[in-house]
């Protein structure tokens, strides 16, 4: 067998062990989870009868659960491997009668995301080839293109909502009744996934640009064209396994996206079945939706692997090197960006979120400078307290993904498999997990986070504690009679530590977007908590009467997309780079 044979047979097994661990462990929530599914399908079948004891016990009968975990896990795995989706506990019909249909509307969705994301992509690289195909310098694409990529889906779809429904009335807010109903839902969807993948085609071209055979076919005259082609075909095949990252986004952007667009698919209905503890329809849609996941990561490797050729390493392409100049403009942007938030954090602290009786939804004044919410607090001192709530959760899921990343680093036969696995998983369904086991709440979100956080994290660990075993002075250190203990703590950790906690630092406004993702879902922080995402879902049915409630921690949530990405693509000076 192949090396490219053997990593492709175990990334897939590696998948399905862990799609198999999660239909266990959401066939093992009535057993896991704090709340009682019998009390959940009681009240969802019976709207108006007692919780008594004996009713309680006639659920627990009808469903199985007086038969213990294991017939019922063994009943629910092998009527799934039949394809038999079996029947919901809340509506007592057919799994498939409600997961397939919402499963097609999902895909309607995802297929018109994926066409904006296309677009983007090739408005995007197009240029880049035309630069590269005459010699110029290719850019990443700028700030513009980064942000895409670090906005996310919730957010994109409440300033749709806001923008092109509410104020200007030109598309329709909710539903799926016809064509205008896609254009929201897709844009939001498609445009995080277009920015990464137009920020990963440009790094790929440029990369491919500053290759010899280039400069030979510009000598030679080439037409431009010709060299455009021949840099499409070599940069295709590193950017093949990155677009199942896009894949992805899109299938975790569903649950969001759905849910504020009322758009009846897959997603809104797994984020129901969570709710109702709805098992058999959860784990229906689970399977179909990280499965879906799964499949595009290993499409993508397939396909890459038959564009490069059996003697190509395609994933071993570097990005481009980081762009020069424009320092100027990289730091208005970040000024920009970080000072209202600062603002933001120091009014907070001073004012505090009472409230003020009388002021409800109030406009902007003097008094209150971005008016009151629904309960007449401040709106700005609430988007400052929120700023700790999220950015604090952040810095949480940050240390444990650290950790978790640093201990795996030494178990690279582990680690990248899991990572690899794990990587394909959205924040919103490892949040829906995590919710059923343990309610609502930040700490679930926070570890909902850290669930998605770590792969990344410890497949570049990996990485260096590799780097560090392979260093030529180790070897002469064990030969002075250095110990494993010695060397761990004096040299490995030293090699690892420091870059892996510079790496932590750049994912950590995603962390961010995702605790204000889980906040915005319902499934984080407490309804009247000051989280930004929590305050965006709260203020959404006051839009027209008090939009500044919900485009305030919007704002904040670009503010801190767009001062990081200015930080982190603040380009080197070109002695610098060159040196």
């Amino acid at each position: 067998m192949t090396p490219h044979r053997g990593a492709l047979l175990t990334g897939t097994l590696t998948r399905l062990s862990v799609l198999a661990a999660v239909l266990v462990a959401i066939g093992l929530l009535p057993w896991l989870a704090d709340r009682d599914p019998a009390l959940t399908v009681l009240r969802a079948r019976y709207p108006g009868r007692e919780a008594t004891e004996s009713a309680l016990a006639a659920v627990r009968a009808d469903l199985g659960l007086d038969a213990g975990p294991l017939p019922i896990l063994r009943d629910r795995l092998t009527g799934l491997a039949r394809g038999d989706l079996g029947t919901s506990w809340a509506s007592g019909e057919a799994v498939a009668d409600t997961v397939l249909p919402a499963f097609a509307t999902s895909l309607t969705v995802m297929a018109a995301a994926l066409l904006v994301t296309a677009a983007i992509t090739a408005a995007a690289c197009a240029p880049a080839l035309r630069r590269a195909a005459t010699g110029r310098p290719v850019g990443t694409g700028g700030i513009a293109v980064a942000s895409f990529a670090a906005l996310p889906d919730f957010l994109l779809a409440t300033l749709g909502v806001a923008v092109f429904a509410a104020w200007l009335g030109l598309l329709p807010a909710y539903g799926f009744d016809g064509p205008a109903n896609l254009v929201l839902p897709a844009l939001a969807m498609g445009l995080p996934g277009g920015g990464l993948a137009a920020r990963l085609g440009r790094d790929a071209i440029g990369h491919v640009a500053a290759e010899d055979w280039v400069r030979q076919w510009r000598t030679a005259g080439y037409s431009r064209r010709r060299i455009a082609r021949g840099l499409l075909r070599r940069a295709a095949p590193p950017l093949a396994p990155q677009l199942a990252i896009v894949a992805v986004s899109i299938t975790g952007a569903a649950v969001a996206v759905e849910t504020v667009f009322a758009v009846p698919g897959l997603g809104r209905a797994a984020l129901a079945a969570a709710d109702a503890q709805d098992l058999p329809v959860l784990q229906a849609c689970m399977l179909i939706l990280i499965g879906f996941g799964f499949a595009a990561g290993l499409a993508a490797r397939a396909g890459a692997r038959r564009l490069a050729g059996p003697a190509a390493d395609a994933a071993a392409l570097p990005v481009a090197p980081p762009a020069t100049g424009g320092r100027r403009r990289h730091l208005v942007w970040f000024a920009c960006a970080a000072a209202p938030l600062a603002v933001a954090i120091i009014y907070g602290l001073a004012r505090g979120g009472t409230i003020a009786t009388g002021t409800r939804l109030e406009g902007p004044g003097l008094a209150h400078w971005l008016g009151t919410d629904e309960l007449g607090r401040d709106v700005l001192a609430r988007l400052g307290q929120g700023a700790w709530w999220t950015a604090g959760a952040a810095l949480g899921a940050c240390a444990l993904s650290y950790a978790i990343a640093l201990a795996l680093g030494f178990l690279p036969r582990l680690a990248h498999p899991l990572a690899e696995a794990f990587n394909s998983f959205p924040v919103a369904i490892a949040g829906m997990l995590v919710v059923v086991v343990l309610g609502r709440g930040q700490v679930g979100a926070v570890l909902a986070v850290v669930a998605v956080s770590w792969p990344p994290l410890a497949a570049h660990a990996a990485a260096l504690v590799a780097r560090a075993r392979t260093a030529g002075h180790r070897e002469a250190r064990l030969a002075l009679g250095a110990g494993p203990g010695w060397m761990l703590r004096r040299h490995t950790l030293p090699l690892v530590t420091g870059p892996l906690a510079a790496h932590a630092g750049l994912r950590l406004p995603g962390m961010a977007l995702g605790i204000a993702s889980l906040g915005f879902l319902g499934l984080g922080a407490g309804p009247d908590a000051p989280e930004w995402g929590a305050s965006l879902a709260r203020s959404m049915p006051y839009l027209e009467r008090a939009p500044l409630a919900a485009l305030a921690p919007a704002a904040a949530m670009i503010a801190l997309t767009l001062a990081v990405m200015a930080a982190v693509s603040f380009p080197r000076s070109a002695r610098r780079h060159a040196a």
